[in-house]
């Protein structure tokens, strides 16, 4: 039977299959331009231009498609990535599979199924006999899952330009929408000792392991989960063999927090850790990666403003914090953001990811308002 519904699931599944069986960890390029190829082709015959923007620094192009209409004034940017966590043959693991109100696949949830959910909106906009009244601009990137070191500042400029900037991260717990991100940072920590031989001679020796020890109290003593703040130590290494006092030692730090005056605070506390032994050097490098996402003025009438329209639809659109960071860490500070707006589902960046079917008509109906209504 031929169905009249332009948001009907089953051919939206169909496309977001597509999209997942092209496997694109950020690591692998040539995969995730595929993909792009593919994203890209799906525009051909739509009234809209695609630029593409090749890689570089081992990552994949990105793609940026613009509405033949409204570019000359500031409108709509849609943030996605077309970048996953899974390496090259996960799909073996976790093929794209239907059970029940599920469909598994690498990266369905985080994100490809709001990314084709956008671009379908943007399908369904375009057939229409009137235009809306903002341009639309989609931003597809290839390296969000690494903190998108090569398409920051593609982003940030977009998203200056714009009016409104909505993200197709996944939705949260049961299809709540994301309007705060804590701010994520990044640190490295290199330390320097002495060697000298374990046995015969440890007075002369000043481990630098043994001042890691002492950085890691330091820096697990920021965590306050009332305000917010968690540090982590992830990574550790030092020394060379268990008879000699080591010379150096290494740790990698991750800094969530929920404001930007946290953010300064942190920041200068883990840059200037200073070492406890003598004859030990402590160098820290890093900085904030990602700058906190607040609920801005703007971003809560954008908020109240998509609430209206999911009512219409006929569902609730609850907001949340979270403390993941997203490519809407980098707009929210200047321009309106709303994120979230993905497929409901979980598992993100696990065995088990899956998108829940029952999320597609709804919230690719309420992407297709905001591209219809907001002026």
């Amino acid at each position: 039977m031929t169905t009249s519904n332009p948001f009907d699931p089953a051919p939206i599944l169909e496309g977001i299959r597509r999209w997942v069986e092209i496997e694109t960890p950020t690591e692998a390029p040539e995969q995730v331009n595929k993909l792009a190829a593919l994203v890209a082709e799906g525009y051909r015959d739509l009234p809209a231009t695609v630029e593409r923007i090749a890689g570089h620094s081992g990552c994949g192009d990105h793609l940026l498609a613009r509405s033949s209409w409204g570019q000359d004034a500031p409108g709509i940017l849609v943030l996605s990535h077309l970048d996953t966590v899974h390496p090259i043959g996960f799909i073996e693991r976790l093929p794209f599979r239907i059970a029940d109100d599920s469909a598994f696949g690498p990266g369905i949830y985080d994100m490809k199924g709001g990314a084709y959910l956008a671009y379908h909106a943007f399908r369904q906009v375009c057939a229409d006999s009137a235009r809306p009244p903002l341009g639309i601009t989609q931003l597809y990137v290839s390296d969000e899952e690494i903190g998108s070191p090569t398409s920051r500042a593609l982003i940030e400029a977009e998203g200056k330009k714009a009016k409104y900037v909505l993200v197709t991260e996944p939705a949260r717990d049961g299809g709540k929408i994301v309007t705060g991100r804590k701010g994520v940072g990044r640190f490295e920590v290199f330390i320097k000792g002495v060697p000298s031989h374990a046995g015969s001679r440890p007075e002369d020796g000043r481990s630098a392991i043994r001042e890691l020890g002492h950085v890691i109290q330091t820096l697990e003593a920021m965590n306050d989960l009332a305000r917010g703040i968690t540090v982590n130590v992830g990574v550790v290494r030092g020394g060379t063999r268990p008879n000699v006092i080591a010379e150096e030692a290494y740790a990698e730090v991750d800094m969530r927090v929920p404001t930007m005056s946290d953010s300064e605070e942190l920041v200068a506390k883990i840059r200037t850790l200073k070492p406890r032994t003598e004859g030990v050097t402590v160098k820290v490098i890093g900085e904030l990666n990602r700058p906190p996402y607040e609920k801005s003025n703007s971003g809560a009438a954008l908020y109240e403003h998509a609430k209206t329209l999911a009512a219409e639809i006929g569902f609730d659109l609850v907001d949340m914090s979270t403390g993941g960071g997203s490519d809407g860490n980098f707009t929210a500070p200047h321009t309106a953001t709303l994120d979230g707006l993905g497929v409901d589902g979980q598992g993100a960046h696990t065995h088990y990811e899956q998108m829940y079917i029952s999320s597609i008509e709804p919230r690719a109906r309420l992407l297709y308002r905001l591209y219809q209504t907001l002026r």
